[in-house]
């Protein structure tokens, strides 16, 4: 006798169902959305007040705000004004005019409204199949960056949350197209400058850190080409197989751009995949005027550039491009029964990147520069570009401080010497007791970094929002604090 199913605890009781819906009603959102722009808005409007640095000091903060999940929701307004006035205060201002520090990323306003967008209407990417208008346009956004970039038909890429994700799809190509199963003899160059995510990415590639090898660099901090040739033909000598050279587009530390062409031509004549790391420089390639100055880029087999540093986007946008397609393609294509059939006409995400579940990337890349035009974004470039020159040729003049390192693209990079500092631990104090003082005085963040047991301050001029002004309040205060400092040590 079969068994008496018991009667249902499920109802249609209202409340039941209110407490299960996860909806607002369409004036609930209108209004939710107006008072997050309200205070967006007014927040972009008062960045020129802020302090450049922001307060940082909030491990007191952070304690205090360990809490467990909350069981009942709460108001927007309140958790508004703990975004806005208790949180975001307690950091870089990073969209700040007067961030010279690191390298600046943007967050241009119609990449804010594109995220919002993308985020509501919630389509998946990760196929063509699901969204093909949509992914037609990130294809577009690639090809504007292929075209921008002076690369080939033929190039693939894909977009990624930053030059790190970028840079170690870019070593996997390599790899596959060159060491295929046998990656244990595999090695790797790159310069004692290049950033710190390529020997990350060889690491996570499954390329042995005794395999990455570190260049020297010239007087102007670029790639030694003798000390790579040599390293290379060491290798080669020892039954190693060299298949990679990781060159910079501007580095972090002093915005050195490596001898691209010069490298492109070693690669060729050694069988070598030759990267270019352009996160921080690529997009100047954009303005013809400057394409000098990174002479060879378009040679590169592979390419990481950032959106969020040279286009001024938010932070997580980042790119890669891959000469020959075909490459990327076979490193990440595949097939599932759940999946589509796998076409080749049109632009497919999940065949030329890691990922396969998505969503909209490229729709805050493809909305700013339609809304802009390359030819302002050309203009954007070009002025952070003439800015850095003009206040590195009066910051050179200042007494007491010695320049290390002229723009070669928008960064330039300093020191502080005097007679009282005899020493290099105590050049090394006043430079970074320089880059403190600048700061706090909360008009212009600065960074500085180490270079051969040197510390260097630096000015990095990548925010659209920098202007004249910024830069004038920059030399201003370096040549105040600096005669300060000098005269303090002189007293001592």
């Amino acid at each position: 006798m079969p068994t008496k199913t018991p009667e249902s605890k499920f109802t249609d009781d209202a409340s039941a169902a209110a407490g299960a819906s996860l909806e607002f009603t369409p004036a609930q959102m209108l209004a939710m959305g107006r008072a997050v722009v309200a205070r967006s808005v007014a927040h972009l409007a008062t960045l020129n007040d802020q302090p450049s640095c922001g307060d940082v000091d909030a491990a007191d903060l952070c304690r205090a705000l360990r809490e467990p999940a909350p069981e009942a929701g709460a108001d927007l307004e309140p958790l508004l004004d703990q975004l806005f006035n208790d949180l975001s205060p307690r950091s870089f201002t990073t969209p700040g005019p007067g961030y010279l520090a690191f390298i600046p990323g943007g967050g241009v306003y119609p990449a804010a409204l594109a995220d919002f967008i993308a985020n509501t209407t919630n389509r998946y990417t990760g196929v063509w199949t699901a969204a093909p208008a949509l992914v037609q346009l990130e294809a577009n956004v690639l090809d504007w960056l292929r075209e921008w970039m002076g690369f080939p038909a033929g190039t693939a890429g894909l977009l990624t949350t930053g030059g790190s994700g970028a840079t170690f799809n870019a070593i996997v190509c390599a790899r596959e197209r060159h060491l295929g199963a046998d990656i244990r003899t595999g090695t790797v160059y790159t310069s004692d400058q290049g950033h710190h995510s390529i020997s990350k990415a060889a690491k996570l590639a499954g390329i042995a850190a005794d395999r990455v090898r570190v260049i020297a660099v010239d007087a102007e901090f670029r790639m030694d080409l003798d000390a790579l040739s040599a390293e290379i033909a060491r290798d080669r000598a020892q039954g190693l197989r060299p298949f990679l050279v990781v060159s910079s587009a501007g580095t972090t530390n002093t915005g050195a751009v490596d001898p691209l062409d010069a490298i492109a031509d070693l690669c060729a004549r050694e069988q070598l995949w030759h990267h270019i790391d352009g996160a921080y420089g690529a997009f100047f390639h954009m303005c013809p005027e400057l394409r000098p100055l990174l002479r060879g880029l378009s040679r590169g087999d592979s390419l990481t550039l950032d959106p969020h540093k040279g286009l001024f986007l938010p932070y997580g946008t980042g790119a890669l491009l891959v000469r020959e397609g075909s490459t990327l393609r076979a490193v990440h294509s595949a097939t599932a029964g759940y999946l589509p059939e796998n076409q080749d006409e049109f632009y497919d995400p999940a065949q030329y990147g890691p990922e396969l579940s998505r969503g909209f990337p490229g729709l805050r890349v493809w909305m700013s520069v339609k809304l802009y035009g390359a030819a302002r974004y050309r203009a954007a470039v070009a002025e952070k570009r003439s800015l850095a020159v003009w206040a590195a040729e009066r910051v050179a003049r200042i007494p007491g401080i010695v320049m290390d390192a002229a723009p070669q693209l928008s960064l330039f990079a300093f020191h502080v010497e005097g007679a009282a500092l005899t020493t290099q631990d105590a050049r090394n104090a006043a430079t970074e007791q320089l880059v403190g003082r600048v700061t706090e005085r909360g008009k212009v963040m600065l960074t500085g970094c180490t270079v051969d047991g040197r510390y260097l301050a630096r000015v990095c001029v990548l925010s659209f929002r920098t202007r004249m002004a910024e830069m004038e309040a920059c030399v201003q205060h370096l040549t105040e604090e600096t005669a300060a400092i000098l005269a303090g040590a002189s007293l001592h």
